[in-house]
C-alpha cells in the first residue's frame, strides 16, 4: 500500500514526498481512513509506529476542507500530549506535514514564559498541542476558547494517567463541544484506559498494533552483571571500547541523573542530564544537542524521557533497573523503533536482581547474561596487618584499581555491537 491509496490531498502528500516517505506504515494504513471519514478511535500503538503521522495528516485534511474564518482564541483541534518533550515532537509533525497549508498551529507547555503564547493564541491557532497543565492555565487566564473544537486527540493516554493527569483531563473535556470526534492513542488497553475511552468516544474504531512486546522483540537485550561501585567504571568501558556514540542511559533519580553526567563528563564522555528539576530550556538544548550528535551520553530519568522520539537511536542504557517491569519496556522502546533494530544493555548489581527476575517474568524469557571480567562482582581483600590488627578491604577482581580503571594486565571485552540505523527505512517513523 502506498499513501495514495489513503485518499490524502495534494498538499500533504507533496509534504510526505519532502520527508522522503512512500509506504505508509501499519497504524497509518488503518488510522487514516477512518480519521478521514470522521470516525473515532481507541488505538494501541506505541511510539515509533508512526502513530504521530497516523493522525496528524488526516486531522489536517479534514480541518483543511472545512476551513472556516477563525475566531481570535478559537481552536479546531486539540491535541494533549504528557510531557513538554512529546508536545513539542508533535507540533513540529505538524507543522513540517501541514506546511503548503493555510493552517496555523501552535504549542503551549509549561516551563516557558506565559506571554509568547497568549499573544500567538491571540492572534488565531486552528492547532493546538498542549500539555494539561499549561493548558488548563490558559483556560483560567481566559487565553485560550475549546469551545469550537472540533477534534479531540488524547497522545499516550496511558502514560497521562501514569502521571496523574485524570483529574486535569476531565476538566478539559467539560469545556470542549460534546459533539466532535475524539481519537485516544494509548501503548495499552488496560482497565484504566477502556474505562476512560467508554466516557469519551463515541463507537470508536478499536485498532492494535501493538502487541505486547513487539518493539522489545526487535531490540538486542543483554544484562552485564556488575559491583554497584564499578558500575560508571563500566559504563565508560562500554561506551569506549565500543565506540558507542549516541547513548540514553536511565537513572532513577535525578540526583543521580545529574551525578552520573558529571562523572561520565570526567571521564572524557561528553554527557548531559534531563529531568524535572531542569528548566525547559536546558532540557530543549540538552536534547537537541543529543540528536545532532554533539552529545554522546543523555542521562535521563523515566519522567523525563517519556515521549521522547530520537530517530535511530542505536543504544539504551539501564544504569538502574526501574522496580517496575513495565518501565523497562517503555525505556528500551527508546531504541528499535520504526523497523529498525536497536540495543539495550542493563548494568545489574546485586541489589537489583529481584527487580531483573520481575522483569524477566513479565517478558515471558530470561535475557541474556554477560559478565565482564574485571566488573562484575566485589571480593574480600585482607589488607597488612596494622598495630590495630587486620584490615578489610573491599576490593575489585580482575586488578580493579581503586579509581574505577583496569590494569593493563587484565583481558576484558565485549563483542563490538553493528551500530543500527544503517538501514533506510521507507515509512514515516514520527
Amino acid at each position: 500500500m502506498t499513501f495514495d491509496s489513503l485518499g490524502l490531498n495534494a498538499a500533504l502528500m507533496r509534504a510526505i514526498a519532502e520527508q522522503g516517505y512512500e509506504k505508509p506504515t501499519p497504524i497509518q494504513q488503518r488510522a487514516i481512513p477512518v480519521v478521514l471519514a470522521g470516525r473515532d478511535i481507541l488505538a494501541s500503538a506505541q511510539t515509533g509506529t508512526g502513530k504521530t503521522a497516523g493522525f496528524t495528516l488526516p486531522l489536517l485534511q479534514r480541518l483543511d476542507s472545512t476551513r472556516s474564518g477563525r475566531r481570535n482564541g478559537g481552536v479546531r483541534a486539540l491535541i494533549l500530549s504528557p510531557t513538554r518533550e512529546l508536545a513539542a515532537q508533535v507540533g513540529e509533525s505538524v507543522t513540517t506535514y501541514g506546511r503548503h497549508l493555510k493552517l496555523r498551529s501552535g504549542v503551549i507547555y509549561g516551563g516557558v514564559k506565559i506571554g509568547p503564547q497568549i499573544r500567538q493564541l491571540r492572534e488565531g491557532i486552528d492547532i493546538v498541542v498542549a500539555t494539561p497543565g499549561r493548558l488548563l492555565d490558559h483556560a483560567s487566564q481566559g487565553t485560550i476558547d475549546l469551545s469550537m473544537v472540533e477534534t479531540l486527540v488524547l497522545d499516550e493516554a496511558d502514560r497521562m494517567l501514569d502521571m496523574g493527569f485524570i483529574h486535569d483531563i476531565r476538566r478539559i473535556i467539560k469545556q470542549v463541544p460534546k459533539v466532535r470526534q475524539t481519537l485516544m492513542f494509548s501503548a495499552t488497553f488496560s482497565k484504566e484506559i477502556r474505562q476512560l475511552a467508554d466516557g469519551l468516544l463515541r463507537q470508536p474504531e478499536k485498532i492494535d498494533v501493538s502487541p505486547r512486546n513487539t518493539t522489545v522483540e526487535r531490540i538486542i537485550q543483554r544484562v552485564h552483571p556488575v559491583a554497584k561501585d564499578t558500575k560508571r567504571a563500566l559504563l565508560s568501558w562500554l561506551i569506549d571500547s565500543n565506540d558507542w556514540y549516541q547513548v540514553l542511559v536511565f537513572t532513577r533519580t535525578k540526583h543521580g541523573a545529574n551525578r552520573l553526567a558529571q562523572q561520565l563528563e570526567r571521564d572524557g564522555v561528553i554527557s548531559a542530564a534531563i529531568h524535572g528539576n531542569k528548566s525547559q530550556g536546558a532540557r530543549t538544548r540538552a536534547l537537541a544537542a543529543f540528536k545532532a550528535g554533539k552529545i554522546r551520553v543523555l542521562v535521563a530519568t523515566d519522567l523525563a524521557a517519556r515521549g521522547l522520539d530520537i530517530e535511530r537511536l542505536p543504544h539504551v542504557v539501564n544504569y538502574e533497573l526501574p522496580n517496575v517491569p513495565e518501565d523497562y519496556v517503555h525505556r528500551i522502546g527508546r531504541t528499535g523503533r520504526a523497523g529498525l533494530e536497536g540495543e539495550a544493555v542493563s548494568l545489574v548489581c546485586p541489589d537489583e536482581n529481584g527487580y531483573l527476575r520481575d522483569i524477566e517474568k513479565f517478558l515471558g524469557y530470561k535475557i541474556p547474561s554477560e559478565a565482564i571480567h574485571g566488573f562484575e562482582r566485589q571480593v574480600r581483600v585482607v589488607a597488612p596487618e596494622t598495630k590495630s590488627g587486620p584490615v578489610e578491604q573491599l576490593g575489585r577482581r580482575g586488578g580493579q584499581a581503586r579509581n574505577g580503571k583496569q590494569r593493563s594486565n587484565v583481558r576484558r571485552g565485549t563483542k563490538a555491537v553493528k551500530r543500527p540505523g544503517a538501514q533506510r527505512h521507507r515509512g514515516i517513523a514520527a
